[in-house]
C-alpha cells in the first residue's frame, strides 16, 4: 500500500490534538484543513498560531535585576561601583533597581524556536514569513542554546498554563537539534524518532479514550504486584491505558507500542516480541489477582511495514490477551473506528463461567 505522506502527517497532528487539547481551540482550526509535506511545516503552523494568541492576551513577564549608572537614584546604591565612577569624575549612581521583563525564560524558548524553523528547508514560505511577523514582538528576548534548555525545570501554573502545550511542540522541534557546519546553516536532525513518536503515541491512545469513552474512566495507572512481601526492588507496573466498567466490573488494559518492527524473528520463525508479550500478561494477571477472567488486555501497535503481522487474540490463563495494529497511514476517520471498534468489542466479551 502505499502511504499518503500528507495524511500521515496530518495525522500526527490529530494526535497531537488529542495529547494537548489546546490544540482543538478554535485559534488552531484552519490547520486541520491544511495540507503538509514535512512534519517540520505542521510544527510551524501550529507555533504561528500559538505565539501570536500568546502576544495578543500578552507575553508572560518577570521582575529582573538590572545595574546601570543613572543621573538620579534608583532601587539600592552599588556603593563600590558608586565610588569607582567618582573616582573618574563622572557623578552618576551606580544603581541596582527589578524591571518588569518578558525576557522570560519560556519566551526565550519559543524565540529560539521559532529562528531554527525560520532556518529549516522543510518549513514552507508562508509560515516562514509568519514566524518573522510574530518574532518581532520579541526585540527584546534573548534566543538561548537548544543543548543549554533545562527542560525539567519548567513548571506552570495558572499565569502560564498557556504555555505548555507550545513548550511540547518547542520540545519536540529543539530536543534533536543538530548544529552543522556546512555553509554555516542549521539543520533539524530526523522529526519525532521513535522514542518521541512511542511517548505521542501513548497519550494520544489515552487522550482520545478519556475524550470519548469517559464513562469507562480511562487511565494510566500503576498496577501493584500480586505478593505480600516486600515489593521495593520490583520494576514499577504502569500502564498506558486502563478503562474499567464500573457496571461488569470489567477491565482493559492497553499496552501502546510504537516500534518500527513489531515481530522478532528467530530461527526463522516469526513471533510477538516475548518482552511485550510477558510484559502484557504481566499487567493482566496482577490486576486480576483474583483470577476472574474480568481483565483484559491489548497489544496496540502502531502499524509499521511488517505487512505479516495480523489481528490475532489468545486466551492465556483465563484472560484474553490480543495483539492489533493501528494503521498510522489511513485517514484519520478510519483510526477513530478501529479504536472505538476495539472498546465495543470489549465491552461485548463475556467473562469466563466460575
Amino acid at each position: 500500500m502505499t502511504k499518503d505522506k500528507n495524511t500521515v502527517i496530518k495525522n500526527i497532528y490529530y494526535m497531537l490534538s488529542y495529547a494537548y487539547q489546546s490544540l482543538q481551540q478554535k485559534t488552531y482550526e484552519e490547520i486541520e484543513t491544511e495540507s503538509f509535506e514535512y512534519v517540520q511545516d505542521i510544527f510551524a503552523a501550529i507555533l504561528v498560531k500559538g505565539i501570536a494568541s500568546q502576544v495578543k492576551h500578552g507575553l508572560i513577564r518577570e521582575y529582573i535585576e538590572i545595574q546601570d549608572n543613572l543621573s538620579t537614584l534608583k532601587g539600592k546604591i552599588n556603593i563600590r561601583e558608586s565610588i569607582r565612577l567618582k573616582v573618574r569624575d563622572d557623578h552618576r549612581l551606580a544603581c541596582c533597581f527589578d524591571q518588569l521583563s518578558e525576557n522570560h525564560y519560556l519566551n526565550q524558548i519559543l524565540k529560539t524556536t521559532a529562528l531554527y524553523l525560520i532556518y529549516d528547508a522543510n518549513v514552507a514560505r508562508k509560515n516562514k514569513d509568519a514566524l518573522k511577523r510574530v518574532i518581532l514582538f520579541f526585540s527584546e528576548i534573548n534566543k538561548l542554546e537548544p543543548s543549554a534548555i533545562n527542560w525539567q525545570s519548567l513548571h506552570y501554573n495558572r499565569n502560564n498554563t498557556s504555555y505548555r502545550m507550545l513548550m511540547n511542540i518547542c520540545y519536540m522541534v529543539l530536543h534533536d537539534l543538530l548544529l552543522t557546519t556546512e555553509e554555516g546553516k542549521y539543520k533539524l536532525a530526523a522529526f519525532l524518532d521513535d522514542q518521541k513518536m512511542s511517548s505521542l503515541y501513548e497519550k494520544f491512545i489515552l487522550e482520545y479514550y478519556r475524550t470519548n469513552f469517559p464513562q469507562f474512566r480511562p487511565a494510566s495507572k500503576v498496577i501493584k504486584w500480586n505478593t505480600i512481601e516486600v515489593t521495593d526492588f520490583l520494576p514499577k507496573m504502569q500502564s498506558d491505558t486502563m478503562l474499567v466498567d464500573i457496571e461488569s466490573r470489567k477491565k482493559l488494559i492497553v499496552d501502546a507500542k510504537y516500534y518500527g518492527k513489531i515481530l522478532q524473528s528467530q530461527y526463522d520463525v516469526d513471533t510477538i516480541r516475548s518482552n511485550h508479550l510477558y510484559q502484557i500478561f504481566s499487567y493482566v494477571k496482577n490486576e486480576d489477582k483474583n483470577n476472574t477472567g474480568l481483565v483484559d488486555g491489548i497489544l496496540l501497535y502502531a502499524k509499521t511495514d511488517d505487512v505479516k503481522m495480523q489481528n490475532i487474540e489468545y486466551n492465556l490463563g483465563g484472560n484474553r490477551i490480543s495483539v492489533e495494529t493501528l494503521d498510522l497511514s489511513r485517514d484519520f476517520l478510519d483510526i477513530k473506528n478501529q479504536l472505538n471498534s476495539i472498546v465495543e468489542k470489549w465491552t461485548m466479551k463475556k467473562p469466563k463461567q466460575s
